[in-house]
């Protein structure tokens, strides 16, 4: 595509006035977005055999899984406020580096601690990757092809989450648990090697303050307790307290400095359903993702190779339909884009709640690519419509509030649906519990979409008028303004 010019935008980085489109750099936040989301899990089916290698129980194993998850949505927020302080180029150059140093130090690990480590210090890096992602693809266009951008990191992230266990399957039969951490080296260098090349330069590196580690350390430890609680009830339902100390945690937060520019944008932007919506169908998509695939080998004896290649249907529909939901966006508008995409995934996971012993894998398979069609659609013009509306300078903090929702769900959902199922009974009924809590799910998303505009329309009323509405918006010229309308 030739290269135009397109208005600067808010974040960090912030390059001159006008700057050309950097489709390549869409591009790297795409690669970045599968390899950050095909880390999450990839792992899980390597557990065992981390157990059986480094000698420790399952337990200890599976913080190999959870050492990446807690950092990496504990980080996201502050995250978002370190970048907007510092330089996108050099953030994003040490958060590559960093994360594919941590594969290697992984990779070799000689014992559990030493993995621990690797793994925690994985998700801090990945928190940054994940932030700079949206904010990358959002700054390297014109605002009238934001839905077009966005759609390359919102396909190729639950892309890679889907296909990690693939990769995983495979590399485990044939080289062995160490190579699951080395699979993601060659993507992160070419990634590396475009930021290097076609970042805008600009800003420099310093240390996170205080204020912002004290935000980790209460995200964190309310993210840690939910995931806690819905880990451990369903074999001891009074567990499930364990997750009531979030609330205050997320209050406390929410009154510290941190915390108080993350309500702005919300309350700005009037996006507070939008990163609801994110997170329920997150939710839905990884709950469903998690039982199908339990069911395929557990109920129905199917082998690993038959179910990976059953499981692929919704990526497959996911790529394919996004590569025409930025499209739409740019043309139809987000809001409606992304609210057809809802519906749509909503409409293929209610068609899997019969779930039964006698379906073959295409009978499964046709109804996840109606699913992953919907994602696609969903995916980028969901994204946009929240970098869109948020105001000059909050593009970071947007970013990292709606990547926070999506790693929620992810974390989220497999929780949810083996609570459901173990309370559905067992056998293909714990499936259909599941599966129906991952479609209502759904169908909270479509419904928070659904009141989107009208709440939209209420935030923006309410508040004074911003005063570069007398020149550009967000760093977006008249055309944004009317995306914006659109969405």
């Amino acid at each position: 595509m030739a290269a135009r010019q397109a208005p600067a935008t808010g974040g960090p980085g912030d390059g001159p006035a006008e700057q050309p489109d950097r489709w390549i750099l869409v591009v790297a936040a795409g690669l970045l977005s599968f390899v950050a989301m095909l880390d999450m899990n990839v792992v899980n089916l390597a557990l065992t055999d981390i157990a059986a290698g480094l000698h420790v129980s399952s337990t200890t194993a599976q913080w190999a899984v959870l050492g990446y998850q807690l950092p990496l949505v504990a980080l996201l927020l502050p995250a978002g406020r370190w970048l907007g302080q510092v330089g996108a180029r050099s953030a994003l150059l040490l958060a590559v580096s960093c994360f594919a140093l941590c594969s290697v130090l992984a990779a070799v690990a000689p014992w559990a601690g030493w993995l621990i480590a690797a793994r925690l210090a994985q998700g801090a890096f990945g928190a940054v990757l994940f932030v700079l992602m949206p904010v990358l693809a959002a700054t390297a266009v014109r605002p009238q092809l934001r839905g077009r951008a966005m759609s390359v990191p919102a396909t190729l992230g639950p892309l890679g989450a889907v296909t990690g266990p693939v990769l995983g399957g495979l590399l485990l039969d044939h080289v062995g648990w160490r190579a699951i951490f080395l699979v993601k080296l060659p993507v992160c260098l070419v990634a590396l090697a475009i930021a290097y090349r076609h970042a805008p330069r600009g800003g420099r590196l310093r240390l996170p303050d205080r204020g912002s580690l004290g935000d980790a350390a209460l995200i964190g430890s309310a993210v840690a307790a939910v995931m806690l609680g819905l880990t451990l009830a369903p074999d001891r339902p009074g567990l499930l307290l364990l997750a009531l100390p979030a609330a205050p945690l997320v209050a406390l937060w929410l009154r510290r400095p941190g915390g108080r520019p993350v309500t702005a944008v919300l309350r700005a932007s009037g996006t507070a359903g939008v990163n609801g919506s994110v997170l329920a169908l997150a939710a839905g998509f990884a709950a469903t993702h998690y039982l199908l695939a339990q069911h395929l080998r557990r109920d129905d004896g199917i082998s690993a190779t038959t179910t990976a290649l059953t499981m692929l249907a919704f990526p497959l529909g996911m790529v394919l339909a996004g590569r025409f939901g930025g499209r739409l966006a740019d043309r139809w508008g987000a809001r409606p884009t992304a609210l057809t995409g809802a519906v749509v995934t909503a409409t293929g996971l209610l068609l899997l709640v019969p779930l039964d012993s006698g379906w073959t894998p295409a009978d499964i398979s046709w109804r996840l690519a109606l699913a992953g069609a919907g994602m696609g659609l969903n995916g980028g013009p969901v994204q946009a419509l929240v970098m869109s509306a948020a105001r000059t300078g909050q593009l970071a903090t947007a970013g990292s509030v709606v990547q926070l929702s999506r790693s929620l769900g992810f974390a989220l959902g497999p929780a949810l649906g083996t609570s459901a199922a173990l309370v559905g009974g067992s056998g293909p009924t714990a499936g259909r519990a599941g599966l129906v809590l991952a479609t209502l799910a759904a169908a909270t998303a479509v419904a928070l979409l659904a009141l989107h505009h009208r709440a939209h329309r209420a935030a923006r009323a309410a508040l004074p008028p911003l005063p570069e509405q007398a020149g550009s918006t967000d760093g977006a010229s008249g055309a944004d303004s009317t995306t914006r309308s659109r969405a």
